[in-house]
């Protein structure tokens, strides 16, 4: 979608007027006499309602063919003038709007603030993923939009700002990674998509089958030797606050890339199965994550570690029962190949922690369905060895609507994973607490360092969509965790 900056509106564009605060949007002069008559009947009998969209049809008017007039209330939240700009987006397909003007109240205070989150909420539900798609299939799109104020309400920077909202590479970037089909996206490739970080200043080092073998990430090969795709390991560093010789104490960010998950041996059942293409949800956010603070040029140091790897059942793949040495020297009893993100990420975690001395590690994963059984698609699980650390999360989660719910851990559900034959097992082998155990299992990887993970299984991809995106890949993480970093590490 074109977004541009107009003092006036053009004939041929569907016109849009947004009144926030009520009567303001009458005193300018954008309006012309009959439009303003519609507009102030309209806000007198909608007074006091949160939202409703009305549109009408000037025939008699010769600028105008139709406009549609939207009442909203003052929201205290960004993210809640986000989600309306994604359903004002959703009403204006349905309409078949094709370009259109958008008139917002000239509010007096935080006007600039509101305005771009509405822009950036249209920008966000306007991503569609449909390279395969042949032309003629293609879904209708709203082409264009142009943005009606006095732009002296802008200074120089917000007018670029606002230009360049939609410059939302790092949450597209991971809708992008999740959505892309097995037979093309896959370890090696996944590093090539990544290569675009480099553009904006990001440091990428890779690992192959080699070097992964030669540093004892035995856990994660367990998962990787059925696949003929081989592994790879990616850390992406930003030096934002400088010191790039003493690379150390970054914030870590951690992500699972299980780029396909048949479940291995423990195969899964074949109805939903295309679904595990997205089972590298969590590193695909570490890569947006990273992207997004490089392109900000965001002030904290910050590493992004993915381990990537297929889970394929063929002659060659780890059989339930195996055991393994991972790279903290802790051993392993494998009882469900399927269970096979912890393994990735306990290597993965351990690594970080003994080469970098991270700040702290954040780790995001799809990596139960039971999260999913216990929060449903609207909040990914946190868990943490940090209460300090979990409350910036929640903090950052409630500005900005991505939301999450911190879970419980304690020794008891740690002595589940205990085994007779191994330092422990990677289940427990009973049916509760499925979520919460996987976290235990994973704490055993990271030491004394302040620690957080989120179960992204149940947010990463939407049937039905949300207000911030349509269905298929949700991006839920990227701004949560910018912002997490934004309000309390620059």
């Amino acid at each position: 979608m074109k977004i541009t900056l107009s003092k006036k509106n053009y004939y041929n564009y569907y016109f849009v007027f947004v009144s926030i605060e009520g009567d303001e949007i009458l005193k300018s002069n954008a309006l012309d006499i009959n439009t303003k008559e519609i507009l102030k009947d309209f806000l007198k009998k909608n007074r006091g309602k949160t939202e409703i969209f009305k549109t009408y049809h000037l025939k008699s008017s010769k600028k105008i063919k139709s406009i549609t007039l939207v009442k909203i209330k003052n929201f205290l939240d960004d993210y809640k003038f986000e989600g309306f700009g994604g359903r004002l987006l959703n009403y204006l397909e349905k309409q078949r709007v094709k370009n259109f003007s958008l008139f917002v109240d000239e509010l007096k205070s935080s006007f600039f603030s509101y305005f771009s989150s509405i822009i950036r909420g249209i920008t966000l539900k306007n991503y569609k993923f449909e390279k395969y798609k042949t032309i003629s299939k293609k879904d209708f799109s709203v082409e264009s939009l142009k943005i009606i104020n006095k732009l002296d309400q802008f200074t120089q920077s917000q007018r670029k700002q606002i230009i360049l909202i939609n410059n939302l590479k790092g949450i597209f970037l991971t809708r992008d990674l999740v959505s892309e089909p097995a037979n093309i996206l896959y370890p090696e490739k996944f590093v090539e998509i990544c290569d675009v970080l480099k553009k904006v200043g990001v440091k990428i080092e890779i690992f192959d089958e080699r070097k992964i073998k030669n540093l004892g990430m035995n856990a994660l090969m367990g998962v990787a030797q059925g696949s003929v795709k081989p592994p790879r390991v990616m850390i992406m560093k930003w030096f934002g606050g400088g010191k790039k010789q003493k690379f150390l104490n970054p914030l870590a960010f951690v992500g699972k890339g299980v780029t396909f998950d048949t479940g291995g041996i423990s195969i899964k059942p074949s109805g939903g199965m295309e679904d595990m293409k997205w089972d590298m949800g969590g590193a695909a956010v570490v890569a947006g994550l990273i992207y997004t603070l490089a392109l900000r040029k965001s002030k904290a140091n910050a590493i992004g570690i993915v381990g990537l790897v297929e889970n394929m059942p063929d002659g060659n793949a780890q059989r339930p029962g195996d055991i393994v040495k991972s790279l903290s020297g802790q051993t392993i009893e494998v009882l469900n190949t399927d269970a096979e993100g912890r393994l990735v990420l306990a290597d993965v975690l351990w690594y970080v922690k003994e080469k970098f001395k991270p700040k702290l590690m954040v780790d995001l994963a799809t990596l139960t369905g039971a999260i999913i059984v216990a929060l449903g698609e609207r909040y990914a699980g946190l868990f943490s060895n940090s209460d300090s650390l979990a409350q910036k999360l929640l903090d950052a989660s409630k500005k900005t609507g991505e939301l999450i719910w911190r879970l419980p851990m304690d020794e008891k559900f740690d002595k589940l994973l205990d085994c007779p034959i191994a330092d422990m097992k990677n289940i427990t082998g009973t049916r509760g607490a499925g979520s919460i155990t996987a976290a235990q299992f994973l704490k055993r990887f990271v030491g004394n360092v302040d620690w957080a993970h989120l179960d992204i299984a149940g947010v990463t991809w939407s049937k039905k969509g949300t207000d911030f995106s349509r269905p298929g890949g949700t991006g839920f993480g990227v701004r949560l965790l910018d912002q997490f970093v934004k309000s309390h590490y620059e």
